[in-house]
């Protein structure tokens, strides 16, 4: 049965489908020999899909795993500007995964990875808003008004958001800790909130997505998603 492109090659554990995407808009897909384009279409069992020039070979064991990631790391499998990437830290995973959604150079926590390419496409779509729910250390005076402001209404990004949850576990001089739910994923969306909000974000770690929890998992380090939690996730 013929397919997009982009889901086969999701499907066969390389990348996810936007990645794909970007792939084939840059010519680097075959199918038969002939350079590929956007909305061109295959059968894996009948056709030769190649890309960078090998063959995408259809892989049947998925595999989901949490990895904690440390500040400092990109979450892309490689970097054209030579920084560190999550790729590093899971190169003992059996099989290549690939990250669900992303987090920013300066940002830590939870990192849903896999080579589901169908479970990743059903996590980040805008429709299923899963709940991520990080840990905010931020600077500011006023922490009661600003909390007040995060779970009001806000655009970002010229598009509106629904409000957010907000919790403060911890005060300090000068500052606060807080946990904040968000309900999209838009980029830096929690740091763009906070800079709405008058707080200057001084450390960010998600702390859970989709219901699945962090935990006691350590910095840099990875596990296996239980089936439990997968389920969760795919909602």
């Amino acid at each position: 049965m013929e397919e997009r492109l982009q889901k086969l090659i999701s499907a066969a554990g390389l990348m996810s489908r936007r990645a794909a995407e970007e792939k084939i808009a840059a010519g680097a897909v075959a199918v038969n020999g002939v350079t590929a384009a956007l909305g061109d279409r295959a059968d894996p069992l009948r056709d030769v899909i190649t890309l960078d020039g090998r063959p995408v070979v259809p892989c049947d064991r998925k595999v989901y795993i949490m990895l904690n990631k440390p500040r400092g790391y990109v979450t892309t499998l490689s970097d054209e500007k030579g920084r560190r990437s999550v790729s590093e830290l899971v190169r003992d995973v059996p099989l290549r995964v690939y990250p669900v959604g992303r987090l920013d150079i300066n940002s830590e926590g939870l990192l849903i990875m896999t080579n589901d390419g169908d479970f990743a496409n059903r996590v980040t779509h805008p429709s299923k808003e899963v709940d991520k729910t990080y840990r905010t250390s931020v600077r500011g005076d006023d922490i009661d008004t600003a909390a007040e402001r995060l779970r009001g209404e806000m655009v970002i990004d010229g598009c509106g958001i629904r409000p957010a949850e907000v919790s403060v576990v911890k005060r300090g001089e000068g500052g606060a800790v807080l946990l904040i739910t968000i309900h999209e994923g838009r980029n830096r969306q929690i740091r763009k909130m906070c800079e709405l909000a008058g707080l200057e974000v001084r450390r960010l770690c998600r702390v859970s997505e989709g219901g699945v929890a962090l935990g006691t998992l350590r910095s840099g380090r990875w596990r296996y998603l239980t089936a439990e939690e997968i389920e969760k996730l795919k909602g």
